[in-house]
This record gives structure tokens, C-alpha cells and sequence, in this order.
């Protein structure tokens, strides 16, 4: 009997929580504070996509999954972007000065980079609460 009334005791909590301060209180979300559709590219760590260091971002960190290139966006803004899910990416690199307005999303892989090719879509600058 002591088991079930510590339990209850416990949802109660969860749920006061969740009415109180919402979901995002227990989940970790992001709010968004921007949004925006441009045009979305692919690149990887070649030489040819880069400059001679290719494995380096413009902000000096390395690449990896979740590293976007923008020159609209400052460095460490964090991102959606539609067709993704959840996924978060954070701006660490730039792009050729002529690209002012366009979002490139490094891939670990050529064909991945070349599968997604260029595509209008929808972004999201968020941050996390």
C-alpha cells in the first residue's frame, strides 16, 4: 500500500509540473525564435567543397554530423531544419561570401552530400529552454 501511494504521489508531481510549466519543463525543447525558407546544400570534407583545410570549420572546430555553414547566421546559432526531425545543427562555418542567403549542411560522405543536392526548405533558429 505504501508503494501505490508513493507512486501517486509521484505522477502527481509530473503532472502538476507539466500543467504548471509545460512540457518543456520536463523534455528539454527548444523554442523557436525564427523561421525562415532558403535554399539548403550539401558539402563533405573535400578539398574541392573547401578550403585547404578541409576537416576545419571557419569557427576552428572540426567537422562532424550536425555542422552547418551560414554567412546570414552567427556562429553557434542553433538550428532545425525541416525534414531533419529533431535534429539540432549549429552554425560553425561559412560560405563563399556570394552565397548571403543559403544554408550548407556538411555530410560525413560524397553520395550523401550528393543525394540531398540543393533543396528549398524551411529552418527554425531555436533555442534551448
Amino acid at each position: 500500500m505504501k508503494f501505490s501511494r508513493f507512486y501517486a504521489k509521484i505522477l502527481a508531481l509530473v503532472i502538476l509540473s507539466l500543467f504548471l510549466f509545460g512540457p518543456q519543463a520536463s523534455s528539454g525543447n527548444h523554442k523557436i525564435i525564427k523561421t525562415g525558407h532558403v535554399l539548403m546544400t550539401a558539402y563533405n570534407s573535400l578539398e574541392g567543397q573547401t578550403d585547404s583545410s578541409p576537416w576545419v570549420t571557419a569557427s576552428g572546430t572540426r567537422c562532424r554530423k550536425g555542422v552547418i555553414a551560414s554567412n546570414f547566421l552567427p556562429f553557434g546559432t542553433k538550428v532545425k531544419i525541416e525534414g531533419f526531425g529533431n535534429q539540432i545543427f549549429v552554425v560553425e562555418d561559412r560560405m563563399n561570401k556570394r552565397f548571403a542567403r543559403r544554408i550548407d549542411i556538411w555530410f560525413s560522405g560524397y553520395n550523401e552530400a550528393m543525394k540531398f543536392g540543393a533543396k528549398k526548405l524551411k529552418y527554425y533558429v531555436v533555442e534551448t529552454v
